[in-house]
C-alpha cells in the first residue's frame, strides 16, 4: 500500500479531503504557460507565518511543502498589480469577486483577521475558494507565484 501511494505521490496524483474544492484523487497537470486568473491549481503555502497559522488551526494538512503543510486546491484570482480591496467581501480592480463575503470567525468561533488589501506585488498571485470556509488569500493576502505547482485537475472526485 505504501508503495503504491509513493508511486501515486510521484505521478502528480493528491488526494484532496478539504471542502475547498470535491473530495476525492486530483492530478497536478504541468503548467506549460504563464499562470492566469481562473486557473484552479496547486500551490505551496509559504513558509512561516501563513503555514504556521493554517498549521496551528488545522486549516492546512501536513505535508512535503516548505513550511510543512500540503499543498492547496485554489483559484488565482488576481495576479501582481491588481488592486484588491477588501470589506464585507473582496473586490478585485473595482469588479466584486461573487462568493468572496469574509467571516469574523472560523467553523469553530475563532477569531480571523482579513488581510488589509492593496496591490498584488510583482512575482506574487492572490488565491480563492467560492468554499464559505476556506481559509484563502482573503485571510493571508497574495502568495509568492513560485510555490506554485501546476494546474489542478480532477480524476476522481465526489462533489457533494
Amino acid at each position: 500500500m505504501a508503495a503504491v501511494a509513493g508511486i501515486a505521490w510521484l505521478g502528480g496524483l493528491r488526494l484532496n479531503l478539504t471542502p475547498s474544492e470535491p473530495l476525492g484523487l486530483w492530478r497536478i497537470a504541468p503548467l506549460d504557460r504563464p499562470a492566469a486568473v481562473g486557473d484552479l491549481v496547486f500551490i505551496c503555502p509559504p513558509p512561516g507565518p501563513v503555514s504556521d497559522f493554517g498549521l496551528e488551526r488545522g486549516y492546512f494538512r501536513r505535508g512535503p511543502c516548505d513550511g510543512g503543510s500540503a499543498p492547496l486546491i485554489k483559484t488565482i484570482v488576481a495576479r501582481s498589480g491588481a488592486v484588491v480591496v477588501i470589506g464585507a467581501d473582496v473586490e478585485i480592480d473595482g469588479v466584486s469577486l461573487p462568493r468572496s463575503r469574509l467571516s469574523p470567525v472560523d467553523g469553530q468561533g475563532r477569531l480571523l483577521s482579513p488581510w488589509a488589501g492593496g496591490v498584488v506585488p510583482p512575482g506574487f498571485i492572490f488565491l480563492h475558494s467560492s468554499f464559505a470556509g476556506s481559509y484563502d488569500s482573503r485571510y493571508f493576502g497574495p502568495v509568492p507565484e513560485a510555490g506554485l505547482l501546476g494546474l489542478a485537475r480532477p480524476v476522481l472526485v465526489l462533489d457533494p
